[in-house]
């Protein structure tokens, strides 16, 4: 009997190793670097692998040109989505000046809480009578 314990300890020792070695193998895939190192591979796979490698030599001999003109493309692509949001924010602020309530006045007016009420004229001019 202790022999068979001592066996089932053996495989359960041995199914141990073998399974910190797939999870030292998976978190060796997942880790950042093995994930660049893939999608480099897989990029210089393409027709455009020479282009790439120049390019990729490029930004390492100029990493701070690189970095700026990142950033200089990002600042601008921000800037052109703020800017298309620009007129609908416009638009809603327009549309919410026209749902405020107007007073009948012979001439239709935003009211204005913060203004002195203006009374209609009690007679009308010449012109506008029919």
């Amino acid at each position: 009997m202790t022999e068979s314990l001592n066996e089932l300890e053996k495989d359960i020792e041995a199914s141990r190793a073998r399974l910190d070695q797939t999870i030292d193998q998976i978190q060796e895939r997942l880790s950042v670097s093995s994930i660049v190192d893939e999608m480099l591979g897989n990029a210089r796979r393409t027709p455009l692998s020479g282009a790439y490698d120049g390019a990729l030599e490029a930004v390492r001999r100029n990493p701070v040109p690189v970095l700026l003109i990142a950033a200089g493309v990002g600042w601008l692509i921000h800037r052109m989505s703020s800017d298309a949001k620009g007129p609908a924010v416009a638009r809603r602020a327009r549309l919410a000046v026209d749902g405020l309530p107007v007073t009948k006045t012979g001439a239709d007016r935003v009211y204005d809480p913060d203004r002195p009420t203006q009374h209609p004229a009690k007679t009308l001019s010449p012109e506008t009578q029919i």
